[in-house]
């Protein structure tokens, strides 16, 4: 899972632009489910046919990053953001576009040192003037950051670990899953990044009896880190709320119990800031019952994410015990 992990966060698919890390994952699921497709938002979702109660498992493909909205005519670009972004955390980091072309992001410095701003931020292309940068970006065109896949102690760090782990995990349990009653909804969902976009739609179209937002979550562990019940290595974390939803007690309980059953290490989640595809999810049609399984992860929307490898080893093995349960 490690190998396709890395493989997946190194590919650059921002929110939009679903397209490269779509057909990654198109290619290694389709032989493990039933029925394989894109709706009109670019979500894609496999089908394991069942019986039982219809169960969606969500994660999300986008990941952050910035798209152009000008060049001047020194060849230097300007961008907007393509998802939450720390700006003050953005000066000097690399970015990469479609096309493989790499720039620097810098700043008006002495401007931006007095108030942050994105429109004090420009990418460095290396370019002598305005029609050499455009031979090799457009408005429009989409970059992410660049950060390499490493293992670091018993942790893995990169760029796109939101939510390329969730991905994996997905992919992982739906490839261990051989004989389920349950009908099974595996969705790699698009625009989760600037808005919960494809999560909403997608959860409309299959109507579930059940919903499981599958990402990840800051964690406390870290010097003068906000004050929070999280930490790398100790395990899964079950959702109980974020700033999107509350979590269905019921489908919460369930999740507690089967950890508890299977010996599961696990964790509850309060996540005061930010939130996940759960939350379009539980608020479609008449509403759904909906949980989430999240990933401990440090520096967060940074192209240097860090999560344990038995964190993510315990949420397949949660994911893949709540498919096959009866509900």
């Amino acid at each position: 899972m490690l190998n396709v992990l890395e493989k997946a966060t190194q590919i650059n698919s921002v929110s939009g632009s679903e397209n490269e890390i779509r057909k990654f994952i198109s290619d290694n699921v389709k032989k493990y489910c039933d029925e394989l497709l894109v709706d009109a938002m670019g979500n894609l979702i496999a089908h394991k046919k069942g019986s039982g109660k219809k169960i969606m498992f969500a994660a999300h493909m986008d990941e952050i990053g910035i798209i152009v909205t000008d060049i001047d005519d020194k060849g230097f670009v300007r961008f907007s953001s393509v998802g939450g972004l720390n700006l003050r955390n953005l000066v000097n980091l690399r970015v990469r576009f479609a096309n493989g072309v790499e720039g620097v992001i810098g700043a008006e410095e002495e401007s931006f040192k007095d108030k942050p701003a994105i429109s004090k931020l420009y990418v460095d292309l290396g370019a002598a003037d305005k029609k050499e940068a455009e031979k090799t970006v457009s408005i429009g065109d989409t970059a992410s950051f660049v950060g390499g896949f490493v293992k670091c102690g018993d942790n893995v760090v990169s760029k796109a670990l939101d939510n390329r782990v969730g991905c994996a995990i997905l992919m992982q349990a739906l490839s261990e899953i051989k004989d389920c009653e349950n009908d099974l909804y595996f969705v790699f969902t698009t625009q989760e990044e600037v808005g919960l976009r494809g999560a909403k739609t997608a959860a409309f179209a299959i109507n579930p009896d059940i919903a499981v937002a599958v990402d990840v979550t800051d964690t406390g562990d870290t010097p003068s880190a906000p004050t929070m019940a999280i930490e790398l290595g100790k395990g899964t974390a079950i959702k109980v709320m974020d700033r999107s939803i509350m979590c269905d007690a019921d489908v919460r309980t369930m999740m507690i119990e089967t950890a508890k059953k299977n010996k599961i290490p696990y964790q509850l989640e309060i996540m005061t800031d930010g939130g996940t595809d759960a939350g379009a999810i539980h608020l479609t049609r008449a509403g759904i019952k909906t949980g989430g399984i999240s990933v401990p992860t440090r520096y967060v929307h940074s192209p240097s994410e860090m999560a344990s490898v038995s964190d993510i080893e315990n949420s397949v093995k949660l994911l893949y015990n709540i498919a096959i349960a009866q509900w």
